[in-house]
């Protein structure tokens, strides 16, 4: 069992927090603040136990080297507007002599925003001197950033090995909510996948084999699965080399007696720009000069009799191109259908899902929606997450 925040004494302490502030910026400005609001529990706790805080992130891929359109600065302007009686000072570099004695001007209750991490090609190298640089800003390392746990980066993994360290309330509720499902579910337990490619999903579909009561499959992934069972697919997306897998995935639930659903009828058209050509048919019907791009309204009735009695949902990858309205139908169901069920507990994870739950205003109706698509991926594996085993036992 690792440490949580509350296992700690703060007060007085210089606690560095590895926070996600990974937003998605146009012109310089942020057009979602989620996950800044996110973590402000975690920094909430620590300003009401007077601690003197110091946040730590990256934003976008700037290469290793410094580079303005990925500056922290816009979330500094953001903190400011949503903890409005709090002094939050920016420091212009990651780590260093500036960051060092910035760090020790620090007063109880006050924040410091270091500028992103990525400016150096030491965070993504997992270096030992960045990891030593950090842990002498601090006397204790919270981590809450889910969505980089499976990163073995300097600010996820290395400072851990220098300093006391704990899980921020961010990553607690990820970790144990995870844990919930995968380890004790309440029954029938179902789980929703999709996405282009079976190929990214090989081992969560392995893991879940022996967790779940019934998966639904459905995005490009389905395709496979359908023509390892000399299914007509058209011209859909394939992974030719991954159907002996699929094939043997259908043979395995058999033995174990999980039930795989495989959808019945498809929206195609010859490419997601074919607004005149895109119609409706069932399996047996399929084109052969056109692909599936999302699921059909028959499926959805189909899914939706497992959907309505599950009292443990887990949902991956979205069920077509939910970008362009005309196949977006399918993901926008299934949301609504997972949301309807007030009795399940209901988790979603990955950046698509995420989004097309966003898109359609149901993320309330949600029990969990995970902030890592990656890192929830490795947990549906049954991995471990670098970063939160780095941390200090309790």
């Amino acid at each position: 069992m690792k440490k949580s925040i509350k296992d700690l004494s703060v007060t007085g302490k210089k606690v560095l927090v590895r926070v996600d502030f990974n937003v998605p910026m146009a012109d310089g400005k942020i057009t979602s603040n989620v996950r800044i609001e996110k973590e402000i529990p975690t920094i909430s706790y620590l300003l009401s136990q007077n601690a003197k805080v110091i946040l730590c992130s990256h934003l976008g891929r700037p290469d290793g080297e410094p580079n303005m359109k990925y500056s922290l600065r816009p979330v500094f302007e953001e903190l400011k507007r949503l903890l409005p009686n709090r002094k939050i000072y920016f420091c212009p570099v990651p780590f260093g002599a500036e960051a060092n004695k910035m760090a020790d001007e620090l007063q109880s209750g006050e924040i410091l925003l270091l500028e992103n991490l990525r400016f150096s090609p030491l965070e993504e190298q997992n270096s030992d001197v960045m990891a030593r640089e950090l842990a002498s800003l601090c006397d204790i390392f919270v981590f809450d950033a889910f969505g980089t746990s499976h990163r073995k980066h300097a600010s996820t993994v290395g400072v851990s090995k220098y300093v006391e360290s704990a899980m921020g309330f961010l990553v607690e509720k990820e970790v144990s909510t995870f844990e919930k499902i995968m380890q004790n579910p309440e029954r029938p337990f179902v789980a929703v996948l999709g996405g282009a490619k079976v190929s990214d999903k090989i081992e969560v579909v392995k893991n879940l084999l022996d967790k779940v009561d019934t998966l639904l499959i459905g995005g490009g992934m389905c395709f496979s699965f359908i023509k390892a069972i000399k299914g007509q697919v058209g011209t859909s997306i394939v992974d030719d080399n991954r159907l002996d897998f699929c094939y043997s995935v259908i043979k395995e639930a058999l033995n174990k007696k999980v039930q795989i659903v495989l959808p019945v009828d498809f929206i195609c058209a010859e490419n997601v720009d074919d607004v005149v050509g895109t119609k409706c048919y069932m399996l047996d019907e399929f084109p052969e000069d056109k692909m599936g791009l999302d699921i059909g309204p028959r499926t959805v009735s189909l899914f939706a009799e497992y959907l309505k009695n599950a009292k443990t949902v887990v949902w991956n990858g979205p069920m077509g191109v939910y970008e362009r309205e005309l196949f977006a139908g399918g993901t926008k169901s299934v949301a609504e259908l997972i949301a309807k069920n007030k009795k399940c507990i209901s988790v979603a994870g990955g950046g698509d899902v995420v989004g097309a739950i966003e898109k359609y205003n149901l993320q309330n109706k949600f029990y969990h929606i995970s902030t890592g698509g990656g890192a929830s991926l490795k947990l549906l594996e049954g991995a471990e997450l670098p970063a939160i085993a780095a941390l200090s036992d309790k």
